[in-house]
């Protein structure tokens, strides 16, 4: 387990492509029971459908940046281009096909999806990403990407509490960052204005700043199903981005 503790804290303030200077987090700062039960359960969307010849609505464009040795795929539908609502799936290749192996209700940012995204625009970015490194404010669940414990992840406390344990367990998407580093590590190498600190994280029941946020079920199973030996990566983007 890698340990995350020299990290500086000052790294979490760039948390979910926003800094949090101020004080919205990745959301809207409000929450309602109904939001927080909607997004309570993981659904099994489908899971089981085998030998799939390709990944379900990804166009030509999208499916030819996945890597060829890339056995493992999180694709995000987004609902609509403005929409923070989404559909997470995990896929997994065997062979020359792929298998549907479980999905979920998630959210993406708020004010939805773009493909030139930009820091604190509230819009997750499109396209594809590779999956290196994971993390929390909670310690190692059995990942199999290299885990970083770090109270420097943890949800600020002076967030509203919903958004407290947003980060309790974290994947970076590997979107202006640096891998092979923890989560919270705030370089960018592209620079600050095009965002960075773009993580799978938990659901608070809502949208996000830019991440996409998923029930705690199924941060568990991606952090101990998503292997590096398998080259996982994210594929997201709303659902008429995705197939262009």
């Amino acid at each position: 387990m890698r340990i995350a503790g020299a990290v500086r804290v000052v790294a979490s303030a760039a948390a979910c492509g926003v800094l949090l200077t101020t004080l919205t987090s990745c959301g809207d700062g409000q929450e309602t029971e109904e939001g927080d039960a909607r997004s309570a359960g993981a659904r099994k969307d489908g899971a089981g459908t085998a030998g799939l010849k390709r990944i379900p609505d990804v166009g030509d464009r999208l499916r030819s940046k996945i890597p060829h040795n890339s056995r493992q795929v999180v694709a995000v539908y987004g609902a609509g281009r403005n929409s923070a609502d989404s559909t997470v799936v995990l896929y997994t290749r065997t062979g020359s096909t792929w298998d549907k192996a479980a999905g979920w209700k998630a959210h993406n940012g708020r004010k939805g999806w773009t493909a030139d995204h930009h820091e604190d625009d509230k819009r997750s970015p499109v396209g594809v990403f590779t999956l290196t490194d994971a993390g929390g404010a909670l310690p190692d669940p059995g990942a199999l990407l290299p885990y970083s414990e770090s109270a420097a992840i943890r949800a600020p406390r002076y967030w509203a509490k919903p958004y407290w344990h947003d980060f309790d367990y974290v994947i970076a998407i590997d979107y202006n960052r640096v891998k092979g580093t923890a989560p919270n590590d705030p370089t960018r190498p592209e620079g600050q204005s095009k965002g960075g600190s773009i993580w799978l994280h938990m659901d608070h029941g809502s949208g996000t700043s830019a991440c996409v946020s998923l029930p705690k079920a199924a941060m568990v199973k991606l952090l101990r199903t998503l292997d590096p030996k398998q080259n996982p990566v994210v594929v997201m983007g709303d659902r008429a981005a995705l197939k262009s």
